[in-house]
This record gives structure tokens, sequence and C-alpha cells, in this order.
């Protein structure tokens, strides 16, 4: 049996395997899930995936399984609890941006529907497949995600630059950023 031919920056080990195999890319529709993902983006600046891969697990149950309506209401006690907890990043602008986007999210629920409609609207609905040689052909950022970005800030959302945006991009599945050898883009 052949081994399956994998994007390289997956081969590190067994947790980059698994997130690679059955998420990275993978088109995500449901809010709860986007949500998700732009908070281990948010902590993710200036960290490797990584690091944020490995505490996923401790994030979950520090922020009430990434549920935005209750983290929209943290009070500054909470917030204070957060910068106690060492098993996730303790990085004070990334925890209240955490909490000022969760406000954010739902403001944008309110006025699309779904945050989902809101971000996929932006790729008409489906995903960019980019048919990329090699990974150094990825970019961090693209016009597109400058795009984003500039429109999530306008709306109040923080830590939502464009390297930020264009993973996230990458991670719900938006671009299709597997290079062509991958089983994944095959």
């Amino acid at each position: 049996m052949q081994a399956k031919i994998r994007c390289y920056w997956c081969e590190k080990d067994d947790l980059y395997r698994d997130y690679h195999d059955n998420e990275w890319g993978n088109p995500v529709y449901d809010d709860d899930k986007l949500f998700e993902f732009l908070v281990l983006e948010t902590f993710q600046a200036g960290l490797s995936w990584y690091t944020i891969l490995s505490k996923r697990e401790n994030f979950r149950s520090a922020f009430h399984n990434f549920d935005y309506k209750k983290v929209a209401l943290y009070n500054e006690y909470k917030i204070q609890e957060l910068l106690q907890n060492a098993s996730i990043i303790r990085n004070q602008l990334k925890i209240r941006a955490t909490v000022s986007n969760a406000i954010a999210f739902m403001k944008v629920q309110d006025e699309f529907g779904s945050f989902s409609k809101y971000i996929w609207e932006f790729t008409d609905g489906k995903p960019i497949e980019n048919n990329r040689k090699t990974m150094k052909e990825v970019p961090a950022t693209t016009p597109l995600s400058d795009t984003i970005s500039k429109d999530l800030k306008k709306r109040g959302f923080k830590f939502v630059g464009s390297t930020v945006v264009y993973a996230h991009m990458q991670a719900t599945g938006m671009v299709n950023d597997h290079v062509s050898a991958c089983w994944k883009s095959i």
C-alpha cells in the first residue's frame, strides 16, 4: 500500500497530519466552527500553528467550547482569570480581542443572518481552487485577504490582519492551498 502524499508542512507529526487530513482546507459553513477558527487564528498571530493546535483543547475549555455568545459576555474578572491560565496563550491583547470579536461576530450575524453567509460572500459561496504546485507558491496574503481584513476591521474585529485572514481562509476551506500532488487536492 502506497503512503499518502501530503503537503510537506504536515509531515512533522500526527497532530499536524490529523489536522491536515481531516480539517485544513475543508469548507466550513458552520458559524460555531468559523468562530473557533477565528479564535485560534487570532491567538496564532506571531506564533506557530503547531503551538496553537497543541493547545486547542485548552482554548476550547478556557473559552466555553468557543461559544461566542458566552465569550461576548466575558467581564474584566473573566479576562483576568484567563490571563492567569497557563494552559493557553496569556496575551492580554489577544484575549481582549477574542471578547470584542465575539461581539462583532454576533453583529455580523444580525446583519447578514449568519457569519458564514457574510464571509463566504467574498468567494461567491465556494472555495477558490489555487492548484499550487509547491508550498513556496502559497502566499501569506492575497488581495482578497486584504479586502476581507479591511472589512472585518471596519466591523470592529481585532487581530484580523491580512495574514491572519488568509490563514483563516485556508483553515476553513475558502481557499484550497493543498499542493497539486497532495491527496487532498486530487
